[in-house]
């Protein structure tokens, strides 16, 4: 009878261990947008994920480090198989990047995805127009 027993806790166990549910797997976790310029840059990037489970993936919530990065998800299930995006906006002020994106689901295998966005958004050099006009006032003509 213990055998009995002991073999129907295995059964068990193994059929909920197989019992997989939505997974999440992005394919890649960190943007290194590099060294930019806000006029030459959006600032768009977009993390791409697929749900490698067995039944629908739901995200529920995404929330951002700071009110400069602003992300933007799929509201409605993302099937078995299928691929889905987060999108982020910075708004690219001078200055590191180095935000965090959290991402929140109903997966197994992982309910809370950090996502981290980075590089450097470089100051915009001066326009020569603007030296010219420097240059035409400190040579007077002379008398």
């Amino acid at each position: 009878m213990k055998k009995l027993g002991l073999l129907l806790v295995a059964f068990v166990f193994g059929a909920v261990s197989y019992a997989q549910g939505p997974k999440i797997e992005f394919k890649t976790e960190t943007i290194d947008y590099g060294n930019v310029k806000k006029s030459e840059d959006n600032g768009v990037r977009f993390f791409e994920f697929t749900n490698t489970g067995d039944q629908p993936l739901v995200i529920s919530k995404v929330n951002s480090s700071c009110g400069c990065t602003v992300p933007s998800y799929p509201k409605d299930p993302v099937m078995p198989g299928k691929t889905g995006q987060i999108e982020v906006k910075y708004n690219m002020n001078p200055g590191p990047i180095n935000k965090t994106v959290t991402v929140e689901s109903n997966a197994v295998n992982k309910e809370r995805v950090p996502l981290r966005i980075k590089g450097t958004v470089v100051k915009e050099e001066a326009t020569d127009t603007k030296a010219n006009v420097l240059e035409k006032k400190k040579t007077l003509p002379q008398s």
